[in-house]
């Protein structure tokens, strides 16, 4: 077979890849789509909690009560059918791959969309409610809280997103140890550093409050610890050629 046959069939599987992907979103949507207004009122509950009984949120767009609990819907579709999205890619690239990377890979995989999904978590059920009521405590009495959903919903997104990376720390400190970037001895000597870069790195993806900040920085702190821990256990790929020598 030619490079240009070779190089054709790949993306043929590519395409074939995405679409099997697409079609699984695209199913988990469709059977979500009836519920996605109670899909919004589930993600709006932290913020209704922290709000006084009986106020509701407001949508200043003509179209926007029903576009957002869309936008919703096709978030959670992803998130759901992410399995088969990441066997898609993983199938894709594992004929290229060696037999020892293959067994780094899978699991590498596995545990950076669960520590992704675990900062989701975090965020929402701890974050949204600690720092919401903490924002609208000390609000001016003399005003009316009424959030729009649109901003509501890019908030949301954004803090998941923050919340998400940052919980791959420990992924990334075991990606430079195995790849050989960076000692364990090194990752410990700059920990200040990383400490200081933690809280600059929370006040500027976090709203502009102590109480956020922290609550996102001291995490990274802790899964910093964390992927240095689990760094002791991996050997570097430098080692893994010099051995196998």
């Amino acid at each position: 077979m030619s490079v240009e046959d070779t190089f054709v069939s790949h993306l043929v599987e590519l395409r074939n890849r995405l679409m099997r992907a697409l079609i699984a979103i695209g199913l988990v949507f469709v059977c979500l789509f009836p519920f996605a207004s109670e899909l919004y009122d589930l993600l709006a509950s932290p913020m209704m909690l922290a709000l006084p009984e009986g106020t509701k949120m407001i949508a200043t767009g003509v179209i926007t009560p029903f576009f957002v609990p869309v936008k919703i819907t096709i978030m959670v579709a992803l998130v759901i059918a992410m399995p088969i999205v990441l066997y898609q890619v993983w199938a894709f690239v594992a004929p290229g791959l060696y037999s020892h990377e293959k067994k780094f890979v899978v699991p590498l995989i596995i545990a950076s969309t669960l520590l992704f999904l675990a900062g989701i978590a975090f965020c929402y059920f701890f974050v949204f409610g600690v720092v919401f009521s903490f924002i609208y405590q000390i609000a001016p009495k003399s005003i009316t809280v009424a959030p729009d959903i649109e901003n509501y919903l890019n908030f949301v997104l954004g803090m998941f997103l923050s919340f998400g990376v940052t919980f791959e720390v420990p992924v990334a400190v075991v990606i430079l140890v195995r790849m050989g970037v960076v000692s364990i001895e090194k990752l410990k000597e700059i920990r200040p550093y990383f400490v200081v870069g933690a809280f600059v790195v929370a006040a500027i993806v976090t709203p502009p409050d102590v109480l956020s900040q922290i609550m996102l920085a001291v995490p990274l702190c802790l899964l910093y610890e964390a992927g240095i821990f689990v760094s002791r256990f991996i050997t570097p790929r430098q080692q893994t050629v010099d051995t196998n020598r």
